[in-house]
């Protein structure tokens, strides 16, 4: 969303994801879960020395991933699932005196999803996540940084819940031109060894992400995007038999089109098709994405 306000270009000011299909959940196989998917065109085009504003971001997305990818990465019908997902956020922007032209933020999450598969339902409060994130303006025209979050083991349900603690961090970036822009993300998520009473110890694959949007700056109110999302998660360990679970480790490449829409300085829409290109051991994505925000001083 690009915002212009005392002169100062406050654009899109929200990043991250994560799973639910846009939540960070570490879990591998799942449909639509590319971490950090859910951005969207200058997301991360951010200010320097302005004064402190708060952010508030609904995303909302839902899968249907009629197909899945196997092992050898070769598609077939079965395996997939319909789910949706959510996530709020809040978000605090501020600068200091102290450290000139430097950007900071710091972002509080809840997530939210709903998942039918195999006849069965559930859905819930997923885990929270929080964390900072800091930037600067190499020039005028761009924008690098670096963002790190935590997230909590634990929804409001065991089938929402990941019952381990995660980090989700990434190289942030944006170059502004004229008529086009271009900006992404690139970053890992590592989690710690899941302990539940009675089962075996585990050891989640470390997952690696880029997400990356080229949008065309039509007018001042539509901006035709396309995005590129790409994951790969290393396999589960099963730490009490000292082996990897079979098959656990897996990746994906999607691609699709989408409209932001900048309805005033205060409020944007932005809308996105995503489908998978190739992927191993995980559903399909054929998502669609919504993000509404809302800007306040």
């Amino acid at each position: 969303m690009r915002l212009i306000e005392g002169g100062e270009r406050l654009l899109s000011l929200v990043r991250f994801v994560m799973p639910t299909v846009i939540v960070c959940h570490v879990v591998p196989a799942r449909a639509a879960d590319i971490t950090l998917g859910i951005i969207g065109p200058h997301e991360y085009d951010l200010p320097v020395d302005f004064k402190p504003f708060n952010v508030l971001v609904q995303y909302g997305d839902g899968n249907a991933a009629g197909h899945s990818y196997g092992s050898g990465g070769q598609r077939t019908p079965a395996g997939g699932s319909h789910t949706w997902s959510g996530m709020t956020k809040y978000v605090h922007f501020r600068s200091f005196e102290a450290i000139p032209h430097v950007g900071f933020a710091f972002e509080l999450i809840q997530t939210e999803s709903y998942k039918l598969a195999d006849g069965t339902n559930y859905g819930g409060l997923g885990p929270t996540i929080v964390g900072p994130a800091a930037w600067f303006k190499p020039n005028k025209h761009s924008t690098f940084g670096i963002q790190t979050f935590m997230q909590t083991p634990y929804g409001t349900r065991d089938a929402t819940s990941t019952n381990y603690w995660s980090n989700i961090s990434s190289l942030i970036f944006d170059y502004e031109w004229k008529h086009f822009s271009f900006d992404g993300d690139a970053g890992t998520v590592v989690g710690s060894t899941k302990h539940q009473k009675d089962q075996h110890s585990y050891s989640p694959g470390v997952v690696f992400y880029t997400n990356l949007r080229f949008s065309w700056k039509a007018t001042k109110k539509f901006e035709p995007f396309l995005a590129f999302d790409w994951q790969n998660v290393t396999g589960t360990r099963d730490n009490t038999l000292r082996q990897y679970l079979d098959n656990s480790n897996s990746r994906e490449i999607a691609l699709g089109p989408g409209l932001m829409y900048n309805i005033n300085q205060h409020f944007s829409l932005t809308a996105r098709y995503s489908h998978s290109l190739e992927g191993r051991n995980t559903p399909e994505t054929n998502a669609y994405y919504i993000k509404f925000v809302y800007l306040w001083q």
